[in-house]
């Protein structure tokens, strides 16, 4: 089938973006819808954008229409040293875009999550993260699939010196990690997301090193 919509949340960053960029190359894909706070300043003839405080997600319930949503939504502790944000952000966009969804009849909604996502983790970020997956798996759309990868590679538009050392020692020491951690770059994550959305996995929790063979296998 190529005449499918698809609406990427979060498709200003690092992930999201490749995403975007994907799919408006995907003949499977007529129409891509972007929900966001910021535009993406890019024009294609596919791309329809709606932007609006995604605090608020109801406000979108009209449009938020489509076979499959690509939720790429994150922060980070440098960026949103706020606990009470964070949680905002990495827990109830995804779920309320998971509600509108299921709401308007998606049939499958992927997700970024992080390796070591748990909700009964003692570490605040991986309760998060865990909370965030069970509550969107419990929406109840059908085809639900959470994207576990490491530390991510790829450059950003701000600077995050503990991520930047920590590429570093990757790409130094990568052949003593094990392979459930080594990085991975985010165009991995954004075709395998894209595979995935077309012919469906295995299992709901794909960790990094799957992410990687969804793609190498491709």
């Amino acid at each position: 089938m190529n005449n499918k919509t698809a609406i990427i949340v979060g498709a200003t960053g690092l992930t999201g973006g490749i995403v975007l960029e994907l799919l408006l190359q995907d003949a499977t894909f007529e129409k891509v819808k972007v929900f966001g706070r910021s535009a993406t300043n890019i024009s294609h003839p596919k791309l329809v954008e709606y932007l609006g405080d995604m605090f608020q997600m109801e406000t979108f319930s009209e449009d938020f229409k489509a076979d499959v949503v690509f939720c790429c939504i994150g922060t980070t502790k440098a960026k949103t040293p706020d606990k009470e944000t964070y949680k905002k952000i990495d827990y109830g966009i995804p779920v309320e875009a998971a509600k509108l969804a299921k709401a308007n009849g998606t049939s499958a909604f992927l997700v970024v999550s992080a390796l070591g996502a748990n909700p009964k983790s003692s570490t605040f970020y991986n309760k998060v993260k865990g909370e965030m997956e069970q509550d969107v798996r419990s929406v109840g759309i059908k085809n639900t699939y959470f994207f576990q990868p490491s530390l991510i590679g790829g450059d950003r538009n701000e600077k995050r010196l503990g991520e930047r050392i920590a590429q570093v020692a990757f790409n130094i020491f990568g052949f003593l990690v094990p392979k459930e951690y080594k990085m991975i770059e985010p165009k991995t994550i954004a075709k395998a997301m894209i595979l995935v959305s077309k012919k469906g996995f295995s299992e709901m929790i794909i960790p990094s090193h799957k992410i990687k063979n969804i793609v190498d296998c491709d």
